[in-house]
């Protein structure tokens, strides 16, 4: 079991040498460790190696979880998120901090009304950006990633933290993914009048998070190198 809190000081000392080169500090950079599938002992390995931010991708899969973890875990939601997951993810998760994946004003404002029926404070989001142009990706196109930021930020109990990007499978040859998404902050930046520290980039993850980092990246999400491949049950014969 101590692999994985090995792993996940490994990985936290290629992001700070990552950021060094960027000429960022570490602290400038959230490392969100990424559990799906995995089970609440390993996560409370990563935990006890002094770990608070961790991801998931599955609505129930957080919901079951949450509760058997310390209540100072600040978990953010990355997966694709369905309107009618909206209430269940935020009434039974108090300590989700991040929703990752706005991708459209629909979900924007089943946030916004679910966090305003619960009474908690306004919920940090990102927006999610396709940049790689592929179908099978969720994310608003860059081309509206301006108007969709807009309507986030007219959301009372909505605060808009940045935007966030699921790059193409071989990261390391298309880079390009991760300038667009640079480039639709300076977009943002530039529309709203907001300075580019005011918008994070949620960009990187197991394969290329150092890459990620040096071309700008604020926010890496990060699960097989912290915590090995995942584990799905096998499917039941027929």
């Amino acid at each position: 079991m101590a692999a994985a809190a090995a792993s996940f000081r490994s990985v936290l000392q290629q992001a700070q040498q990552a950021a060094e080169r960027s000429g960022r500090s570490a602290p400038q950079i959230r490392l969100v460790a990424v559990s799906k599938t995995k089970p609440i002992s390993v996560i409370r390995e990563v935990y006890d190696a002094g770990h608070r931010c961790f991801g998931e991708n599955y609505v129930q899969e957080l919901i079951e979880k949450a509760p058997q973890l310390p209540d100072d875990i600040e978990w953010h939601f990355i997966g694709n998120l369905q309107s009618n997951k909206v209430k269940p993810l935020l009434g039974g998760v108090p300590n989700l901090a991040y929703v990752e994946t706005v991708d459209d004003e629909k979900i924007a404002n089943h946030l916004d009304g679910a966090v305003a029926n619960i009474g908690r404070k306004p919920l940090k989001v990102f927006v999610q950006v396709n940049t790689s142009g592929e179908t099978s990706k969720s994310g608003v196109e860059p081309a509206g990633c301006v108007d969709l930021v807009k309507h986030v930020r007219s959301c009372p109990n909505l605060e808009f933290c940045g935007l966030m990007t699921i790059g193409m499978p071989d990261y390391t040859a298309t880079p390009e993914n991760f300038k667009t998404l640079s480039d639709c902050r300076s977009q943002v930046c530039k529309e709203l009048g907001m300075s580019e520290e005011q918008c994070e980039l949620s960009m990187g993850m197991s394969s290329d998070f150092e890459l990620a980092i040096e071309m700008g990246s604020t926010n890496v999400r990060v699960g097989s190198s912290i915590f090995g491949a995942r584990e799905y049950p096998k499917k039941e014969a027929q």
